[in-house]
């Protein structure tokens, strides 16, 4: 493996010291003349992702009596990627004392950070984090990344999908709500010791006590040759019985759209698609292509991660007149008909998910995420009559800029997080992004784990209702009443 493959900032130090061998699995210390971060300690180093085992694909099952979905992991996972919001000390407290949990009472599972979050982080931790090249994280996270955890705001969770925007798998995301609103986030973070075990022990086979226990015992293993023993879930103790379907994960399919855009010659040029800040950098470099289109197979990439000519959005795709003062004119095409000429500030294409962000406050309709479909929502329209539409989640649309634009370049937003500019000629070709069912269970969309409701009827609707309700009415205050009454 030659220094080539690992960032420049891997390099700073000029003593040679150790690097990590990855075994089959679990990590060992060697000898080798590469470079080491910190002169404090041999154990604080940021180490090369590549060196991990290729990810784990968990299996998403059907329940009987609930539109959520189980999740089992066929084999622990290993590799977890942290993500804490930017720019919050006190996200970054925390995010410290998680990573320290999990490395006490998770050894065989290794920490992964985006490459800028692994500069000012892992001076707090005395063991090794793994982590990545900006340019190479699409690639490699697909590849190597089990589970992903968010300590944030909705924010955070977009920023976690959108590493994985290019392919069709993305690992489960389990969301700790530490934002400013977190409407998607599940858990407090005062919850982590058991959000965490009951999304690791997931499926597994282990006889063991209650989940729910906020004070089961830590996990320990049985150490070998002073190493611990990753043999499966057999070497971890005081974890949640599992009892079949009833006691697993709670998993919420959330559908993305698939994003095409296309010059005046049919060409696509995801690759020109650029991250909207450079504080991001994990979402690739400015000036660098970002997506090279492949085959749109599932599972290309080493059957693993996939890549695909599309872009995923979990959110919206927006079109809008940018910094120009007149209004923006787009075609809009449904199934290949033509639907309207919108004359607007802009365009919405958003999810279920996305209908309570930008959507909403454009005036758009509330859609439960479990209803497969999407939205076209118009912004601050000229026409009164001009209305939000739901249409089914397959449908096609195709956004195209008029002739009367009078050549304007405007731009075009994949949830906030890349954009590229749009003239005359040019196509946004979005339609919903399909979930398949298989033999291993659901495939597609964004999996985020779910906090279980405390109560359910027969037929299982309060456990799938339970937090969007809430959410519904504790956090966007749905019909709340206004005057001195209220």
């Amino acid at each position: 493996m030659s220094r080539s493959c690992f960032p420049a900032w891997a390099f700073a130090s000029l003593n040679t010291l150790n690097v990590i061998r990855i075994s089959k699995y679990r990590p060992t210390l060697v000898g080798h003349p590469w470079r080491r971060f910190s002169a404090s300690t041999n154990r604080r180093q940021i180490l090369d992702v590549s060196a991990l085992n290729n990810r784990i694909i968990p299996h998403y099952q059907q329940t009987k009596t609930a539109s959520l979905l189980a999740l089992h992991w066929p084999e622990p996972p290993r590799n977890i990627l942290l993500m804490p919001k930017l720019h919050a000390p006190h996200v970054t407290v925390s995010a410290v004392e998680f990573a320290k949990h999990i490395h006490n009472n998770y050894p065989g599972l290794n920490l992964v950070f985006e490459s800028h979050v692994a500069q000012s982080i892992h001076a707090d931790l005395p063991f090794p984090i793994y982590s990545a090249a900006p340019a190479a994280t699409p690639v490699l996270y697909a590849e190597k990344i089990d589970l992903v955890t968010t300590m944030g705001g909705d924010g955070t969770i977009l920023r976690a999908a959108s590493l994985f925007s290019s392919h069709f798998s993305v690992p489960p995301i389990l969301a700790f709500s530490m934002g400013t609103l977190g409407f998607l986030g599940e858990w407090k973070f005062d919850e982590y010791k058991r959000a965490f075990r009951e999304c690791y022990m997931s499926g597994c086979s282990v006889t063991t006590e209650d989940l729910g226990d906020p004070h089961t015992r830590t996990a320990t293993t049985t150490a070998v040759d002073g190493l611990p023993d990753p043999e499966g879930w057999d070497s971890v103790r005081g974890n949640g019985k599992c009892m079949g379907l009833n006691r697993t994960s709670k998993i919420l399919l959330r559908n993305r759209l698939r994003v095409g855009i296309y010059d005046s010659e049919g060409r696509n040029i995801n690759e020109q698609i650029l991250p909207t800040s450079t504080a991001e950098p994990s979402l690739g470099l400015e000036g660098e292509p970002l997506l090279t289109p492949h085959s749109a197979t599932p599972g290309a990439a080493g059957g693993r991660g996939g890549n695909s000519p599309y872009l995923h959005a979990i959110n919206e795709v927006s079109i809008d007149r940018g910094s120009h003062p007149h209004l923006a004119i787009i075609d809009i095409f449904v199934n290949g008909h033509f639907l309207t000429e919108a004359v607007a500030d802009g365009i919405l294409i958003s999810t279920p998910t996305g209908s309570t962000a930008y959507s909403l406050s454009a005036g758009g309709s509330i859609v439960h995420p479990l209803v497969k479909s999407l939205l076209i929502t118009p912004i601050s329209p000229r026409s009164l009559s001009f209305r939000p539409l739901v249409l089914p989640l397959h449908t096609k649309v195709v956004l195209k800029l008029s002739k009367r634009n009078r050549g304007r370049e405007l731009p075009v937003s994949i949830d906030g997080k890349r954009r590229l500019g749009v003239t005359i000629g040019m196509e946004v070709r979005v339609e919903g992004e399909k979930l398949e069912r298989t033999e291993d269970g659901w495939k597609g969309g964004v999996p985020c784990v779910i906090r279980a409701s405390s109560k359910s009827d027969s037929d299982g609707f309060g456990e799938d209702d339970d937090s969007w309700v809430g959410g519904l009415n504790g956090l966007l205050k749905f019909n709340y009443p206004f005057g001195s009454g209220s």
